[in-house]
């Protein structure tokens, strides 16, 4: 795959690095490095360069015997996040949502030991806490992020809880190690998390899986309301069926897109030209 470009300004490492980040596709969205390095044209020794360079950065992440994107990339383009897929799936059944319980509702993706907001239909309420889509919160006192930490290995939930938090956000209360191992399981058994004022004084939130096409927990769905006006058992008992419908429907809308066809580029000829 060619590098090069036209112009004395051009650079070339940056292009070569947009083209290991185009190595990662719905296809292939966990390559080795062999297969970065065939899909962006790079030896394997500059396509490793590249790809600790985006760990390093946070972009990517070290996954089974490949690499995979993390949420960060989004910060690439987050002025056109209104028109990516994630949002045009969720967002009318987050609003669907909203409009049955009058509360605010997001999606979140798991980073590290942070989630990060990648989908949200808001309503005005007064709580201790204002999020909005990029926004980064400790998942351990989250109810998005106990889902997406449950939906995973035990050992791998606890490596990830041991990388440090890029949110700003400081928790009011955090589980003990011994009880976090119990209540992931306890979430995983149950299909559903609560957070009851951990994150902020005020803020109480029921969430749920949403799962893609392989069934992989590739995301997490909320309702959030004012712990003041709200008792859990109006989440767990009315809105919480509601919030599974809707992530049901996100699940449904997402296989399609998933295996929808993919237009490629036609192979170039190799026959010699005639005359």
């Amino acid at each position: 795959m060619p590098h090069h470009g036209e112009g004395p300004d051009f650079i070339e490492a940056l292009a070569r690095g947009l083209t290991v980040l185009r190595a990662f596709s719905a296809e292939c969205p966990r390559p080795t490095l062999t297969q970065v390095a065939a899909a962006s044209g790079l030896t394997r020794p500059t396509a490793r360069r590249f790809l600790i360079t985006l760990r390093e950065l946070g972009y990517v992440r070290s996954a089974d015997r490949g690499f995979e994107l993390t949420p960060r990339v989004l910060e690439l383009g987050m002025a056109y996040i209104g028109a990516q897929t994630l949002w045009d799936i969720a967002g009318p059944h987050l609003a669907a949502l909203v409009a049955r319980t009058g509360e605010s509702s997001s999606m979140s993706e798991l980073d590290g030991s942070d989630i990060v907001y990648t989908a949200r239909v808001a309503v005005p309420k007064i709580i201790g806490l204002r999020v909005e889509v990029g926004t980064r919160l400790p998942a351990v006192v989250t109810s998005q992020g106990k889902v997406l930490l449950a939906a995973m290995p035990l050992e791998e939930a606890a490596a990830a809880l041991t990388i440090p938090s890029r949110s700003r956000v400081r928790p009011w209360a955090e589980p003990a190690p011994g009880d976090l191992r119990d209540l992931l399981r306890q979430v995983r058994a149950q299909g559903f998390a609560i957070a009851d004022n951990e994150l902020a004084p005020g803020v109480r939130s029921i969430a749920v899986p949403v799962r893609d096409a392989t069934g992989r927990v590739r995301a997490a769905m909320n309702v959030t309301v004012n712990s003041a006006e709200t008792e859990i058992r109006t989440l767990t008992g009315e809105y919480l069926p509601y919030l599974r419908e809707a992530a049901a429907g996100v699940e449904a809308d997402w296989v399609p897109w998933q295996s929808r066809p993919q237009s490629e580029m036609p192979e170039r000829s190799t026959a010699p030209a005639t005359s």
